[in-house]
């Protein structure tokens, strides 16, 4: 089969398009035929070393296809059967592995491609809203990058649970994208110093959340926006590490919480993640839930899709396809 490997961290160009053997499934492992790989921010993040993956590997832990062959004691699958999971193994290939209690049966309603686009960054606008901080009629909340695959997701899902929402995008394209999803307001912060518009259309009451998932350049200002015991949701770094700061700060600025929260703490059992996914699905089946894929890349241009996701050129979800 072919996969992309990763032998040494740094550009995209380390991202090498290679023959290699096929996976064999562990105890509680599901082999999948891979349809559609998802692309996430992490994934430039393990390229690049951020987290020490030991070499070589190949990334992709969002996928949905087929399943091909079943590991030791697994059991509710069988092959032939539709699946998707955001936590699987080296799913920038042909074939993939996942964990059984990880891996959803997609709906006949929807698409392979779609369900690959959904898995990751649904589950995680899903506990955003519903779990991080559960938003609720009558919260504000602002959404950094709400245009891009996660943000776009989580508006709708802030918006299915009755909140008002105001979004932070870049062009007007990202911004007519943003009301589309239901965004009551938008701030081209490209324009606009997002800090007092945000005070402005809050009448300097402030937020209840903010969903960051951009990191450096927004962070401090966010704190800023916050009600007293308002929460800072910081799920991402597209533009780089937070500064470390003293929790003093919090206090001062109202006795604010702060979390750094990711994905799998989020998936701790098998009844977590059948609820998360089993509504993600529900929502695009009727329709009240649109996940929008950009573009699509074969599998053999993984560099020019890394380059493309890098660049915060994305307007929806980014597939990788074999």
């Amino acid at each position: 089969m072919h996969a992309i490997r990763i032998h040494a961290t740094g550009s995209s160009d380390q991202l090498i398009y290679e023959e290699t053997t096929l996976p064999e499934p562990k105890a509680g492992e599901v082999r999948v035929k891979v349809t559609a790989t998802g692309l996430n921010f992490v994934e430039v993040y393990h390229r690049k070393g951020l987290y020490g993956l030991p070499m070589p590997f190949t990334p992709g832990g969002e996928f949905a296809g087929v399943v091909d062959a079943l590991g030791p004691g697994v059991t509710g699958f069988k092959p032939g059967d539709r699946v998707a999971t955001a936590s699987g193994a080296g799913g920038y290939a042909d074939y993939a592995l996942a964990p059984a209690s990880l891996l959803a049966q997609v709906p006949a309603a929807i698409s392979l491609e779609q369900a690959a686009a959904a898995m990751l960054q649904g589950m995680t606008a899903h506990y955003l809203a519903s779990t991080t901080y559960p938003l609720k009629p009558g919260d504000t909340a602002l959404v950094h990058a709400a245009a891009g695959g996660v943000g776009q997701l989580l508006v709708q899902i802030a918006k299915l649970r009755g909140a008002r929402v105001i979004a932070t995008v870049s062009t007007p394209e990202k911004a007519a994208l943003a009301r589309q999803a239901g965004a009551d307001e938008v701030i081209l912060y490209s324009q606009v110093d997002f800090e007092p518009e945000v005070q402005r259309l809050t009448g300097g009451k402030g937020l209840e959340v903010v969903y960051d998932g951009v990191g450096k350049t927004t962070f401090l200002k966010g704190l800023n926006l916050l009600k007293p015991r308002g929460m800072m949701v910081l799920f991402g770094q597209a533009s780089g590490p937070v500064d470390p700061i003293s929790p003093q700060l919090l206090n001062a600025k109202g006795s604010l919480f702060l979390t750094r929260p990711t994905l799998g703490h989020y998936l701790l059992s098998r009844e977590e993640f059948t609820w998360r996914s089993g509504d993600l699905f529900g929502w695009m089946a009727s329709g009240k839930l649109v996940v929008r894929i950009d573009r699509t890349f074969p599998l053999a241009q993984a560099r020019a899709a890394h380059d493309y996701i890098e660049n915060r050129e994305t307007k929806g979800k980014v597939l990788l396809v074999p």
